[in-house]
C-alpha cells in the first residue's frame, strides 16, 4: 500500500485523476466508479483533463460499485444517475459503456440473480484496471459495512444505521432512504488491478487509520486493502491526521517523487 499526502481536497483530487489518465492514456481500459463525496475532487480533475487536455475516454468501460434497493436507474437518487450527473454526461465515455448492478426489483431472487450477473460481466471486460473507492466513517468501502466477508462478492448488503443517515442529505424529509442495497464485494474490489482510494476531512481520519495502521479485520472493511497487491491511499491533512508513521509515508513519498514513480 502507498500513501499520498496531499494539502488540501483539491490535491487529492489531481493526485487520483493522475493515476486515472496514466492507464487511461495507455489504451482501452475498465474504470471503476464510486459515488459519494470524497470522489467528487477526483471527477472534477478528470473532467477538467477532458476539456483542456483532450483525455478520452472514448475507449473506456466502466463499473460503478454499487446500488440502493428499489430505485430505477433514472431515479434521481439512484447512483446509477448520480455518477452520470457528477461525472460521466461531462465526458465522451459511451454511456452503453457504463455498466452499474440491477438492484431496481426488491424481489430477494431477482436480486441475487443480479448480483451475480454483475459479477459476470465484470469478468467478461477483463476485469476492472483502476478502481476508485471512497471510504465511510465506519470503515466501509463500497458498500461492504463492517462484519462483511473479506472474500465477498457482489451481493446484497444491509446498510447501517449510521450509512442511512449519513446519506440522508440525498433524499427530501418525506423520503425514506433504502435499507439495502447491492455492491461490490470486498474480493469484486481486492481483484481489481490497482485500487485507489480518496479521503477527505477530520471525520474520516479514524477510518484512516484503521484502514491503513489497524490489523486487516472485518471490523474495518477498507482494511482489506492492506491485502491488495497494488493500493494507493490519497488523503488530505485532515484525513491523515490520525496516522502514527505520517513522517515515515512523507520521506517514501519524497523518495517516490525524486525518483518520478506514479503511485
Amino acid at each position: 500500500m502507498r500513501l499520498v499526502l496531499c494539502e488540501s481536497a483539491a490535491e487529492t483530487g489531481q493526485a487520483a485523476a493522475a493515476i486515472f489518465a496514466a492507464r487511461i492514456e495507455r489504451g482501452p481500459c475498465v474504470l471503476g466508479l464510486a459515488t459519494g463525496s470524497s470522489p467528487l475532487p477526483v471527477y472534477r480533475e478528470l473532467i477538467r483533463r477532458h476539456r483542456e487536455a483532450d483525455l478520452s475516454f472514448a475507449e473506456c468501460v466502466a463499473f460503478t460499485l454499487d446500488e440502493y434497493v428499489g430505485l430505477q436507474p433514472v431515479d434521481a437518487r439512484s447512483y446509477r444517475a448520480t455518477i452520470r450527473d457528477e461525472f460521466v454526461d461531462h465526458v465522451d465515455l459511451p454511456v452503453a459503456a457504463l455498466h452499474s448492478p440491477d438492484a431496481a426489483d426488491p424481489d430477494p431472487q431477482a436480486l441475487h440473480r443480479a448480483a451475480t450477473a454483475y459479477e459476470e460481466t465484470i469478468r467478461l471486460a477483463g476485469g476492472i484496471d483502476v478502481q476508485l473507492l471512497g471510504i465511510g466513517a465506519n470503515g466501509h468501502i463500497g458498500f461492504n459495512e463492517p462484519s462483511s466477508s473479506l472474500a465477498s462478492r457482489t451481493r446484497i448488503k444491509a446498510l447501517t444505521q449510521q450509512t442511512r443517515e449519513d446519506n440522508a442529505r440525498f433524499f427530501g424529509e418525506d423520503e425514506t432512504v433504502p435499507k439495502l442495497c447491492l455492491t461490490q464485494g470486498l474480493g469484486t474490489i481486492r481483484d481489481s488491478r490497482h485500487a485507489v482510494l480518496v479521503a477527505q476531512g477530520a471525520k474520516k481520519a479514524d477510518a484512516v487509520a484503521a484502514a491503513v495502521e489497524g490489523p486487516v479485520s472485518a471490523a474495518c472493511p477498507a482494511s482489506v486493502l492492506q491485502m491488495h497487491p497494488h493500493a494507493t491511499v490519497i488523503l488530505d491533512a485532515a484525513a491523515a491526521s490520525r496516522l502514527r508513521n505520517v513522517d515515515y509515508y512523507r520521506h517514501v513519498q519524497r523518495l517516490n517523487d525524486e525518483l518520478g514513480l506514479l503511485p
